[in-house]
This record gives C-alpha cells, structure tokens and sequence, in this order.
C-alpha cells in the first residue's frame, strides 16, 4: 500500500515542500530511502524502528519498505522528516487509519523512545506551509512559541508519536493549543544608551543620521575613543521592526538552529579572524553567514583592516543589492542580506596618528599598508566617514548627553516622514532608493547642483559616490523637516563623503 506524508526541507534558509511517499509491498525484505537524502536523513530508519517499537506499534520490517522523498532533484538535510516517515509507513502498512485531514505539515526528529525531539527550521517550513494553503502543522512541542509565530496556520505541538498519530486520526481536529508562558528576555543590545557616551558631537550626529536613512558608517579613531561604544548603541535608536520583518528575520535564525525571540534587531559583530565562508555563508551543508545573520539589523566589523580582504570583498554584493548569492558545485543559493554595515579602525597600524599627546610610530609606508588593505570600491559603498577624536578630561567629566530615547524619537519621526513620501516605491529607507526615485525626491536647487559637479569633476567623486551622496542629503534635509533637499543639506552630505585619508603623518 502507498501513503504520502508531507513535510519540508531547508535549503539555505528557503523551505521547499516535501513529499514522503511510502510503499509497502511483498518481496525480499529490504529498506530503500530515495530523493538524496544524506546521512542523517538515512540513519531515520533505525531510530523510527526503534520508535514504532517501543510505542508499542506492530510494524513488519520484513517486506519491502520503500520511501521517497520528492522531489528527488532537491538534497534532503536532517533529521525533520522522522515523523513524516514514521507516519507514512503506519498508513501504508495499515495499522493507522488514514489521516481524516491530509493537509498538514508534519515536521520532527524522533527519539528511540517514541518522543518528538526540536528541530531547526521550523519557522521558514511553516511559512512556506501557509503560502501553500495548508490547514495545520503537526511540530515538535519545544518548536511551539516559534512555530506559532505563523499566522493563520493552526499549530499543534506534541511531545510523542503517538499524541501526533492521534491528532491525524481525531474525528475533528482539536483547537490548537495556548503558548506557554515567554522565558525571560535577554537583555538586547538596544538597552544600551547613548548618554553613557562622552563628548563625540559629530560622531553621535552620524549614528543619527545613519539611522534615519540606514546608511553605512565607518568610525576612523585611536583606541579608546568610543568607536565601539558608538556602534553598540546604534540598535537603540533604530525603529522596531515591523511585523513582516520579524517573520523574515526569524525565519533566517530558525533555519540556522539560532531561534529569535524578542524582535529586537539582530546586531552581529563577527571577530576579524572571520573567513569569507563565515561571513558570506555557504558550506557542504548550505547555511546563512554573517550577513544573511544580520539582515534587518547591524554588522558591525571592529578592526576594520585587520580583516582578510577576501572576507570584506564578499560585502560589495549585499550592500547593493541586499541579498548575497554562493555559487558551489552543487548549485547556486541566493541569501538575504540588507543590514547596516558599522565599521571601526584605526588611523595607523598603532593607531595613535593625529594624537595631540602621542606620537605616532608608524612610517608613511607602513601606514600606506594599512589603509590599502581596505580596497576603494568598498569605501566607496559607505556613505559616512567619521574621524572620533580621543577625548579631554573636560569631556569625561561633562555632564551626560541626549539619552537614546530622545535621539530615536526624531529618528523615528524622520523615517515616517521619507517612509510615507515613498509609500509608492514600497517604502524604502533613503539608503535603498532606486536611481529613479532618488532624482524625483532628492534633486537640489541650484547652488546644491554647482556642489554636486565640483565633488564630480574636481574631487573625483564616482557615479556610485553621486547616487550615494543624494541618498544622504535626503536623509539630512528629512532631519531637518524639510521636503527639498538644501544646498547646506549637499555641503554636509560631502563632510561625511570623506575621501580615504591620507597616510602621511
């Protein structure tokens, strides 16, 4: 007899529909798995044998036991098809009646025991449930406050095999259960305020503004100035995510086993030993880097030419185009990626040039060393440069500044303002505007006009630069309140369109 099952697979971090069709027949008595599973996915034959017999169910194994997992084209990671499989086999073996409601998504690692154990991925296979039109989903019990995250998909979470083969044979299905109480949230990084940071007038007006428009920064300081402390508040004045984009967000930790909770914006601060595969993504087993982990969010790369610079290439593609693709043998796998990139060095390798009480030890050559490790065109792709001076005693005994909640205030203010002028692009931040929508709103008058083709033609300003340079004053002139872009708003948006520094002392 053939029973089908349904489930699904993760493929990055996309969840593709899988059919687990089982076939029991007469003949020698063998067990074939087929539809590329690895090696996880083959060893579900001894732990469903296992399962099915100590839950006290009278499965033959002699015969000839096929299953396949279709489509056949798409490798099968996991062990989140056991309790599709293990089900399938009991409906075609005759021993459970047939499922009185076929459309549900059923998705879970079975223990020896019969107890339905966590897997990774539960979040992006229900979405992908729901887009198909699926009525329920059958997920393991510790998956229940992530799976129910899912809107109009009745979730019902259980602890053994045979509370699941019990909600499939139930005359009607059964209401699905409340959640279970939240555990305590980890403090975010958003708890964090930018009155602890002294002194830094125009570094902290950068943050602001890189919220508002969600540019990319990079702080340029001696150790000890308060670049690190700068970035780790940034979170804390962002907007708070919109629904659909805390569904996106957690989908892509569920899919790498990192489950999110508490809809605060990811902030990854990878080490600069980092390789390009830990940043990028990939690997046998495809899995989401560095930058599809802080889609939505903040990368914030400290010590930024201490970094490989394989590893900080890999950044030109998601902060264009938001999203990263790998290509391998095997295949090709597209990643979202469109975070906000933070970044921090020195101004020397001892980073102490510019300092009025240290003298720097750097030669001119080690120092023109340093700074090529960074290549142009990735300069190019960040819109604020910001030198963070090291601060006085008076500075460090200076009475706190704005706190971050009045600084996201306007923040919040000024993203409402460019959110609802673009409603018709899709509502993209200034830093996202395509080239057209970005000379419908952010043409300047005259004089800001003469700016723009002095930075172009005398200051070597790139077509890149340009695009890049109106996104910012957008974002100036929306802090400001005002609905044209100024002249002055041009002027500031070239200070921070700062050209790579010299390394001479």
């Amino acid at each position: 007899m053939l029973a089908t099952a349904l489930t699904a697979a993760i493929l990055g971090v996309e969840a593709h529909l899988v059919r687990v069709e089982a076939d029991v027949a007469g003949g020698f008595p063998r067990f074939v798995m087929v539809g590329l599973p690895d090696s996880a996915v083959k060893e579900s034959e001894a732990r469903i044998r296992a399962s099915l017999r100590n839950c006290g169910y009278s499965f033959k194994w002699d015969r000839r036991i096929t299953v396949n997992l279709a489509p056949a084209s798409l490798r099968k990671f996991g062990s989140s098809f056991d309790l599709a499989t293990a089900i399938g086999l009991l409906v075609a073996d005759g021993s459970v009646a047939r499922a009185r409601f076929s459309r549900a998504l059923l998705v879970g690692e079975l223990a020896l025991d019969g107890a339905v154990r966590p897997v990774s991925g539960v979040l992006p296979m229900l979405l992908l449930a729901r887009r198909q039109g699926l009525l329920s989903a059958i997920v393991p019990a510790a998956n229940h406050r992530e799976a129910a995250r899912v809107p109009d998909l009745a979730v019902h979470p259980v602890s053994t095999l045979p509370e699941a083969i019990a909600l499939l044979s139930a005359e009607t299905p059964p209401l699905p259960p409340p959640l279970p109480p939240a555990a305590p949230a980890r403090p975010p990084e958003a708890t964090l305020d930018l009155a602890d940071v002294r002194g830094q007038p125009l570094a902290r007006r950068a943050l602001e503004i890189a919220a508002t428009g969600g540019h990319n920064l990079l702080l340029i300081g001696p150790p000890g100035a308060g670049k690190t402390m700068l970035a780790r508040r940034l979170p804390g004045i962002l907007p708070a995510l919109t629904l659909d984009e805390i569904l996106e967000v957690a989908a892509i930790h569920s899919a790498t086993g990192r489950p999110f909770h508490d809809g605060s914006r990811p902030f990854r601060s990878p080490h600069h030993t980092a390789s390009y595969a830990a940043l990028a993504g990939g690997g046998q087993v495809p899995h989401p880097g560095e930058v599809s982990l802080a889609h939505r969010g903040v990368l914030f790369l400290d010590e930024l030419p201490e970094f490989r610079r394989q590893a900080l290439e890999v950044l030109r593609e998601p902060l264009e185009e938001g999203r990263i693709t790998i290509s391998r043998s095997r295949g090709t796998l597209c990643l979202p990626a469109r975070f906000q990139l933070v970044a921090a060095m020195n101004p020397c390798p001892c980073g102490q040039r510019g300092a009025a009480l240290r003298a720097c030890r750097c030669t001119p050559r080690e120092a023109r060393a340093y700074l090529g490790r960074l290549s142009g065109p990735l300069l190019d792709r960040i819109d604020l440069h910001v030198e963070v001076a090291p601060l006085g005693f008076a500075e460090l005994d200076a009475p706190p500044a704005e706190s971050s909640a009045r600084v996201a205030a306007r923040v919040a203010s000024a993203r409402r303002r460019q959110l609802a002028r673009q409603a018709q692009t899709g509502g993209a931040n200034n830093a996202e505007l395509s080239a057209a929508a970005l000379r419908r709103v952010a043409r300047p008058p005259g004089e800001g006009q003469r700016l723009l083709r002095h930075a172009v033609d005398r200051l070597g300003l790139t077509a890149r630069g340009h695009d890049r340079l109106l996104r910012l004053a957008r974002t100036l002139a929306d802090l400001a309140g005002r609905d044209d872009v100024a002249a002055r708003d041009v002027a500031e948006a070239l200070h921070f369109r700062a050209r790579e520094p010299d390394p001479l002392p």
